[in-house]
């Protein structure tokens, strides 16, 4: 693969999460073509940003030979098949998650960009906070001591929609965390949810994964909910840690407490409660870090295809969460 040192990049989906990419990638690379088939956002965009070209043609992007590499930040249910057109165009990809809406079109995605020799990035945002780095550091340093289970909060009130559950619209997030953390996809899996508000959109999901060490996650998922919560506890044998994205300075905090056997009674359980303290996680923005690996990978730095293929690993994993949901509606 030809290093970039500084990309041509196109932008497909202009929409509020497109806004924040088109500004990243507007300051760290060339950004070259603003694509949507919403006029006004269109304008709006090419107002913001004159020195790139605006259309509402995809193919204006692929057809492009200076394009290096295009972003796609369009619905969900198009990531898959712009991918594919824009790797077939011999174009580099960052697609917005999940990358497909099936393990069989993420797969194709992936040996498609394996074939090309280019690099196919989703963008699984958390997987750049800081705090989440922190907090991987925490499990693959052994502080923790064994990690024992995982679990995800990520509720709200709102924002509901119509074409994409709870499961995918924001357990994405947490899953892609739980693997990154855990270093294994689950052998077993269990989903239970709810459509409250719209038949067959489940709005409030619960799910359960088992992995092969004996692991254990969990994940409350919900956009019906007094509480906005965004936040992954990880309980090890040593000590505990909790990443809140809520709070404003302490994102991570290890707690040194855990269940020890009694010293006084064999076979009793005691629980040790020790100090209660908050590694400092740098303030940075981790959509800058997320656009700025996709860059470093353009230029050679690091594995061109791990990124793709942690990105399947999620997209497989919540097709058989899907499975379950749909086994267990009544």
């Amino acid at each position: 693969m030809e290093a970039l040192e500084t990309p041509t990049v196109a932008l497909a989906g202009l929409g509020p999460w497109g806004s924040n990419l088109a500004r990243n990638f507007h300051e760290l690379a060339r950004l070259a073509w603003l694509c949507d088939a919403d006029q006004e956002r269109l304008r709006g965009a090419a107002t913001r940003y004159p020195a790139a070209r605006a259309t509402a043609r995809f193919d204006d992007l692929l057809e492009d030979e200076a394009v290096d590499a295009v972003v796609v930040a369009t619905t969900v249910p198009s990531h898959a098949e712009l991918a594919r057109r824009a790797l077939s165009a011999g174009k580099h990809v960052f697609v917005e998650k999940p990358m497909a809406m099936a393990a069989d079109d993420a797969d194709g995605l992936v040996a498609l960009a394996e074939e090309r020799g280019l690099v196919l990035m989703p963008g699984h945002l958390l997987l750049y906070h800081p705090g989440v780095e922190k907090l991987k550091e925490l499990v693959d340093s052994g502080e923790l001591g064994e990690i024992l289970y995982v679990y995800g909060n990520r509720q709200n009130l709102g924002t509901i929609r119509r074409d994409e559950n709870a499961l995918w619209s924001l357990g994405v997030h947490d899953l892609s965390v739980i693997l990154y953390l855990l270093g294994e996809e689950p052998s077993e899996l269990l989903a239970r949810g709810e459509s409250f508000l719209k038949e067959g959109v489940e709005d409030v999901v619960f799910c359960y994964l088992r992995f092969p060490s004996g692991k254990t996650a969990h994940m409350h998922l919900s956009w019906l909910d007094p509480h906005k919560m965004r936040r992954m506890t990880v309980v090890g044998k040593d000590k505990m840690a909790v990443f809140d994205d809520m709070e404003l300075d302490r994102k991570v905090t290890v707690y040194d407490s855990a269940a020890e056997p009694s010293l006084r009674t064999y076979g009793e359980w005691s629980t040790r409660m020790g100090d209660i303290y908050s590694p400092r996680t740098p303030n940075a923005e981790p959509l800058r870090l997320e656009c700025e690996h996709f860059l470093a990978l353009l230029r050679g730095q690091g594995d061109p295809f791990a990124a793709a293929r942690a990105g399947l690993a999620v997209v497989r994993t919540l097709e058989q969460l899907q499975a379950s949901l749909e086994r267990e509606r009544v």
